[in-house]
């Protein structure tokens, strides 16, 4: 009405009888009654489920009876039989009438989907909807014909217009509809996710118990239609086809809250359904997020929505991205008040002297005794170093777990915590200068760095004491975690079989020290009873309390460099990939985004070259990338922020490959033949070390 613009949706979009205001609360037109949709918004909380048996009889009587939902018996198979004469016959008159039916309203999807219609559902573990019967219908739908296809999205929309109650459990049936794929649906499917976002915590918790029980395929489509969803209405193809984006401002705040719903359905399912990289939508990589990122941290998790708030949708990239701009804004701040950037001259120990405000400078290193400007590769290349220096194990700071590939710390190396300082600082200036590093800790070590992820005020608050399980003590001490895991299955009595207290054991240079786990451990069995508590307590004490002294350490030295809100945002997944590069390898982008220097890509050594790395078996794949870099895998931003070169040089082709890793740099002679590149490289990347052969 008004100046408004009214816009027909046409029945090839939605169906007869539906007209939409773009500009105002939508209104719905259905065989001549109006009715607007209720106002969400996030403070409005449904009314608690509560039995009518605990209520007093006064209150009792204001309460109307629940409406009796209708009988409606047909089977999964029988609805598949039904879609299957249909497609032979060309008759679909039957399965028109079910979709119809279905679809006109939460009591009737009730009654089609709910085990049993009248039955209330009062567990996380169970929806009370036949899953089977649900896929089926859904499976189906868009082998329909349009009509039927158009009076279900009608239905949907009957049913939004009408009170939720009790209808929690079919919320994530209806989630499930795959016409939510197309863009012409968008606004029915902006209105369900509206009223879904808007339910109580309490709703919420049901609801991602429930996605955690859909399949893997149906629980993806979940998430790709949210993302498309949210994609869409960020960056429209066609933006004459949706609604003024100042109108719906709603639109993504909503979607994205439906996917936290599922991120954490995912957080809570062992194994993960899904990868957690699953959930970052890509797009967003091309948004400045600076703006976001400090209305996040001046409003924190107010109404006002921030992409920030839900930082399961944010790639490493963005949050790489983050972190860097508000280090160069600390930087800037730190260089108006003081000297240019922190000269390093090869003497690490005056790192420890620095002040806090020192290491917030961009670094720049020079050799002592040797000419060159640091464009880079000086600095990676006294990473380098000095981490191969620090993590060697005759050095005594960190045990290397050789059949796990990583490093932990020695409990007995306490004496002098400030070098653990030192290689948390380390860590923290790679972060902070763009630095991968060839550091191997296990996964637990970055769970322990966001514990927590802002240094607290109190400098006597413990840090570092991650709550960690059976699964992080496996990627460190595999034989113990076995044997502990044995323990807690064993079915006979433990008291008198295994005859164990809450007391270990640990040997530290030679000498065999005991610890009780709880005051009075020596006297305490363990037993059927309290087992549990005794692997816990043992956990604690061999990944928290055994290395608190260097941890700690370790921990203020990163966080005095990275001290920023921005970590808040991460995973420690995604911190490991900060310090260390993803794990995860594509040749071919990397042979797509490689650099020549005398050679041109179509050169028979170059070509020899790359049908020889892409046929290599992954290991010698990371065997090259860490010859040419200095580190197996790859930065944050992938192959392309590789920089990688292939440079020729003009020797004897009985000569090995040589590498620059400060420049990932890699220089071949002109082989003539692929079978000697092949030999010739292999050689190489298997043997090397350092900076010079074995």
């Amino acid at each position: 009405g008004g100046s408004c613009k009214l816009s027909w949706l046409s029945p090839r979009k939605v169906g007869v009888g539906v007209h939409m205001c773009l500009c105002c609360t939508p209104v719905f037109v259905f065989l001549s009654t109006v009715r607007e949709l209720p106002p969400i918004c996030p403070d409005v909380r449904q009314k608690q489920r509560i039995s009518i048996d605990i209520l007093p009889p006064e209150v009792r009587a204001r309460f109307t009876s629940d409406p009796v939902i209708p009988i409606r018996t047909k089977t999964a198979k029988e609805f598949q039989e039904d879609m299957e004469k249909a497609t032979i016959s060309g008759d679909w008159k039957q399965v028109h009438e079910f979709y119809l039916t279905t679809f006109d309203s939460f009591l009737e999807l009730n009654a089609a989907f709910k085990k049993e219609a009248n039955a209330p559902f009062n567990t996380t573990e169970d929806s009370g909807i036949n899953t089977k019967f649900v896929n089926a219908v859904y499976d189906a739908l868009l082998h329909t014909p349009p009509d039927t296809q158009k009076s279900v999205l009608k239905g949907i929309i009957n049913s939004l217009l009408r009170e939720w109650k009790g209808t929690l459990n079919l919320a994530s049936s209806l989630l499930q509809n795959p016409q939510y794929a197309s863009t012409a649906t968008y606004v029915i499917y902006a209105h369900l996710l509206r009223q879904i976002a808007a339910l109580a915590e309490a709703d919420h918790h049901f609801l991602m118990h429930w996605f955690k029980k859909l399949s893997q395929k149906r629980f993806k489509q979940l998430v790709e239609r949210l993302q498309l969803f949210i994609t869409t209405r960020l960056f429209p193809a066609k933006p004459e086809e949706l609604p003024p984006m100042a109108k719906c401002s709603w639109w993504i705040p909503s979607a994205t809250k439906v996917l936290s719903l599922l991120n954490g359905a995912n957080s809570i399912s062992t194994p993960p359904i899904l990868p957690f990289a699953d959930f970052y939508n890509l797009t967003l990589d091309h948004i400045d997020f600076m703006e976001d990122y400090q209305t996040w941290q001046a409003n924190g998790n107010s109404n006002r929505f921030t992409f920030c708030q839900f930082p399961f949708i944010l790639s490493t990239v963005v949050k790489k991205a983050v972190i860097q701009r508000d280090s160069e804004q600390q930087m800037i701040s730190m260089a108006r008040v003081s000297a240019p950037p922190l000269p390093v001259h090869l003497r690490t120990s005056a790192l420890l002297s620095r002040k806090r405000a020192d290491l917030k400078k961009k670094l720049k290193v020079t050799f002592v005794g040797e000419a060159g400007l640091d464009m880079g590769g000086l600095t990676k290349e006294w990473f380098l170093l000095l981490i191969r220096q620090i993590f060697h194990t005759d050095y005594g700071m960190f045990m290397y777990v050789k059949d796990l590939h990583c490093h932990w710390f020695s409990s007995w190396k306490c004496d002098n915590c400030s070098e653990f300082r030192l290689v948390g600082a380390l860590m923290g200036l790679a972060v902070y200068n763009s630095i991968t590093l060839d550091i191997r800790f296990p996964p637990c070590v970055y769970k322990k760095l966001l514990t927590p992820p802002v240094v607290p005020c109190d400098p006597d608050a413990p840090v570092g004491m991650a709550t960690l399980t059976l699964d992080d003590l496996q990627q460190i001490m595999p034989d113990l975690a076995h044997g502990l895991g044995e323990l807690l299955s064993y079915e006979g009595n433990v008291e008198e079989d295994f005859y164990t207290t809450f007391q270990v054991f640990q040997e530290e240079l030679g000498v065999v020290k005991s610890y009780n786990l709880k005051p009075g451990g020596d006297k305490i069995p363990v037993t059927n009873q309290n087992r549990k508590e005794y692997v816990q307590l043992y956990i604690d004490f061999l990944l928290n309390k055994s290395i608190y002294r260097q941890f700690a350490s370790f921990y203020h030295g990163f966080h005095s460099v990275c001290a920023s809100n921005a970590l808040m945002l991460l995973r420690p997944e995604e911190v490991e990939i900060l310090v260390c590069g993803s794990p995860n390898l594509d040749m071919s982008s990397l042979q797509r985004v490689a650099l020549y220097e005398g050679y041109n890509k179509a050169d028979l050594t170059i070509r020899a070259f790359w049908d020889v790395v892409l046929a290599f078996p992954l290991e010698l794949q990371k065997k090259l990338l860490h010859f040419t870099t200095g580190s197996d895998r790859l930065p944050v931003g992938g192959m392309a922020d590789l920089n990688f070169k292939i440079s020729k040089i003009d020797v004897s082709t009985d000569w090995l490959p040589v590498s620059h890793t400060c420049f990932n740099q890699i220089c071949l002679p002109p082989y003539k033949s692929k079978k000697e590149l092949r030999q010739k490289l292999t050689v190489a990347i298997s043997n090397a070390e350092g900076f010079g052969l074995e």
